[in-house]
């Protein structure tokens, strides 16, 4: 049985100095090196090998995923963070990864998507229209699908979620639910997500008219009260789901409570996507 230390055991620490074998922790000297080897050596994989990520390295054929790992660990290690930070990353993947318990129950009908239906992964992102951090985010995931490292391998679905503490979250809401509605959605969320700082409602209509909608047919969909309904129904929907803040993102149903850094959010699709497909192991 695979033991998933990182998430439920603790950290054991093996005194073996296996070597990373991969290109960025070859990068890595003196004491990063030490510090990277040092993690690798005493976390456990919490799939695919039964062992500590290095020496899961050395296996053959490899697990694909103690070189995701590795990367990722080598990766934190050259930009600075420290052990415990790592450590608490490495576990909040774990917990994201091979969390156990009933999917969420989302509506994907009903809501905006790109990427091919029967992709491996779906990622659903519950987002405010006025939280900064979603402008990072969710543009980053739309791109990598679009023409990026996950193209055909990933269904992206958006949630709208008003965040009270958002001032205009509602309003903008709505426009999102708005545009939705009109077959339009992706354009004028990333317009809207580009020009964050513009907001205000009166903007909204002008960003609609550059993306090419007729300004009375959109201003006539906000203001229209089965527009209100819906923004609600998703609201409801996400606090049922658990969600509380803005981006909330679940992975083929799975909540990611980890790191919301960019490039380790696509590399835990990544991975996900390897494992639908069964792509594993790793040989010479």
């Amino acid at each position: 049985m695979i033991r998933f230390t990182i998430a439920v055991l603790g950290f054991i620490i093996w005194t073996g100095t296996g070597s990373a074998q991969t290109p960025l922790c070859d990068a890595l000297t003196g004491n990063e090196r030490r510090l990277a080897e040092h993690i690798l050596a005493g976390e456990y994989l919490y799939d695919c090998c039964d062992e500590t990520i290095s020496r899961c390295l050395e296996a053959q054929p490899t697990c694909s995923l103690a070189v995701r790992l590795a990367d990722n660990v080598c990766r934190r290690v050259a930009a600075g963070q420290d052990e415990t930070r790592i450590r608490r990353a490495l576990s909040r993947r774990a917990r994201s990864m091979v969390g156990g318990g009933k999917p969420a129950e989302i509506d994907l009908a009903a809501a905006p998507s790109i990427g091919p239906d029967d992709a491996p992964v779906t990622v659903v992102v519950y987002a405010c229209a006025r939280c900064p951090y979603c402008t990072i985010l969710v543009p980053a995931l739309y791109e990598a699908i679009i023409t990026g490292q996950l193209n055909d391998e990933v269904r992206l679905a958006f949630r709208t979620f008003p965040i009270r503490g958002h001032k205009g979250s509602t309003t903008a809401g709505l426009g999102f639910v708005a545009a939705a509605e009109m077959n339009t959605f992706w354009p004028f969320m990333l317009h809207a997500y580009d020009h964050f700082d513009e907001y205000s409602p009166e903007r909204q209509v002008e960003w609609a008219e550059e993306i090419g909608f007729e300004r009375d047919a959109f201003e006539t969909r906000v203001s229209d009260p089965a527009t209100r309904d819906a923004l609600v129904v998703r609201k409801k929907e996400g606090l049922v789901n658990g969600v509380k803040e803005t981006p909330t993102v679940f992975i083929n149903g799975r909540r990611w409570v980890g790191d919301l850094e960019t490039a380790e959010l696509l590399d835990a699709i990544e991975e996900e996507a390897a494992r639908v497909k069964g792509e594993i192991w790793l040989t010479d």
